[in-house]
């Protein structure tokens, strides 16, 4: 299978450096290039891709607007955030908007294809050094809440655990080996769980959990 791609980013030479690699790929197609938001939703409507790599800051219209009124849509492709700081003031409201993950700029060529095929497989590109991160940095602009009981009652004893791992950026095969069960169960579990919350992937999972304490800094909770 063919993933294509569609590339927004204000600078022309990232962009084309961008297409320039992904292209050598034979599972990767470059569908299109946009230079800011307004350019992405009108590629995005036209070409269909599969995966988005979103630039943060650009001009008229930033990744976080654009890629919450691409995950908006009917049929939203998976958004990975392209960001030249991993503390950029924008990726917690690009997470919230639904994008699946993020990606530092000057990431290795072994490490955007991984992330391109992660984010397309379904899954969040979310290390745990970046969920604490993230935790940390929303607990800096709200003040802290309750866990919303209601929200969670429908879910069973293991299903709250396996969030709260998943939230501390585990991934399923860690999860299997915390918990002592085979990675089908925890896959099971927390396609259960998605389901149960409304949830897309992981990284609505983190906005989910530290938006209602179950996810505290230090990564208590």
């Amino acid at each position: 299978m063919t993933i294509r791609l569609l590339i927004v980013d204000d600078q022309e030479l990232i962009r084309t450096g961008f297409r320039l690699f992904l292209q050598t790929q034979n599972d990767l197609e470059v569908v299109g290039e946009a230079d800011d938001g307004h350019g992405a939703l009108a590629q995005a409507a036209a070409l269909r891709p599969d995966v988005v790599l979103m630039d943060i800051r650009m001009p008229r219209m930033d990744g976080v607007e654009a890629t919450s009124r691409l995950t908006a849509s009917d049929s939203p492709p998976r958004v990975l955030i392209l960001t030249t700081y991993d503390l950029d003031e924008y990726v917690f409201g690009a997470l919230r908007a639904g994008a699946s993950g993020f990606l530092l700029k000057d990431a290795s060529r072994d490490r955007l294809l991984e992330a391109i095929r992660v984010v397309h497989a379904g899954e969040a590109l979310l290390s745990p050094s970046i969920t604490r991160r993230l935790i940390e940095d929303y607990a800096t602009r709200a003040a802290p809440v309750r866990p919303r009981e209601a929200v969670l009652a429908g879910l069973t004893p293991r299903e709250r655990e396996i969030l709260l791992l998943v939230a501390r950026g585990l991934s399923n095969p860690e999860i299997a080996a915390r918990l002592v069960v085979t990675e089908a169960t925890v896959k099971s579990h927390v396609g259960s769980m998605f389901a149960k919350l409304h949830l897309r992937d992981r990284a609505q999972a983190v906005v989910f959990a530290y938006e209602n304490a179950i996810v505290l800094p230090g990564g208590t909770g």
